[in-house]
């Protein structure tokens, strides 16, 4: 699948969960709070908010900085955010590969549980340097390799196909992130476990993430019954004494800096 195609893809994944999406975000609440004792004190700044969402924290960060965009490939989630959300804040329908800001004119891109989805993260982190001034912040969290790895393990007893993403690893993100233009000079990684009450709950929350939607996958379409029964089967093997299911999300936060040109 291009990426073109599978950012289209999670655009509607995210869009459908529009109306609900505050309601069981509870990955990007906790992810999100982690990142504001990283954001600059100085109130005359033009921020950005890629991969926006409802606008919960774009709204955040409209209380704190003269001027704040919020940005979104989906459109239900922009209709979303411009209802609800404050009329001082810009919201603009863009893909984060071609960022609509003219070079070195953006002070800080805030970035909340999104860039995990951008298999060319390269390309990506060369765009955030094209519009950052010299000195701006990429303030970030994403999720990494280990995360989910109970439905992985479940799923792999039952084909060799993709179900799960292959989340890239610290080193690899220090390494895209360190280079000669930028540098990473605050970073953290936690795991986070969530629990569920089966995994269909599971399913759901995935669903609203946009981690239903898996590059390289052979098979098209859902997978059939029998194959989700012994996943399920194979998914009680990580089931905690209480009955609850529980999901890990290897979260991994980070300061960016772009270094003078």
């Amino acid at each position: 699948m291009s990426e073109k195609k599978n950012l289209s893809k999670i655009a509607r994944s995210f869009g459908s969960a529009s109306e609900s999406y505050d309601i069981s975000a509870r990955l990007q609440r906790y992810s999100g709070k982690n990142l504001m004792p990283w954001l600059p004190n100085r109130n005359d700044l033009t921020v950005v908010d890629l991969g926006s969402g409802t606008g919960f924290f774009t709204e955040i960060l409209a209380t704190r900085y003269h001027q704040v965009i919020g940005l979104d490939i989906s459109t239900q989630m922009l209709n979303f955010a411009k209802q609800n959300r404050s009329n001082e804040i810009v919201w603009l329908e863009a893909d984060a590969y071609k960022l609509p800001f003219a070079d070195r004119s953006i002070d800080l891109i805030y970035s909340n549980l999104m860039i995990q989805w951008c298999e060319a993260l390269p390309v990506l982190k060369a765009e955030i340097i094209r519009v950052l001034k010299p000195g701006g912040l990429f303030i970030f969290s994403t999720l990494v390799d280990g995360t989910l790895f109970e439905l992985k393990s479940s799923w792999a007893q039952v084909d060799d196909d993709k179900h799960v993403i292959d989340f890239k690893t610290p080193e690899e993100l220090e390494s895209i992130f360190n280079s000669d233009d930028s540098k990473l000079i605050e970073s953290s990684s936690k795991d986070l476990i969530l629990e569920y009450e089966n995994v269909l709950h599971l399913a759901k929350e995935l669903k609203g993430l946009g981690a239903n939607q898996v590059p390289k996958k052979q098979s098209r379409g859902l997978a059939g019954k029998d194959k989700w029964q012994k996943m399920m089967q194979s998914y009680q093997d990580f089931i905690e004494p209480s009955g609850i299911y529980p999901a890990t999300y290897s979260v991994f936060s980070g300061l960016m800096v772009k270094l003078n040109d």
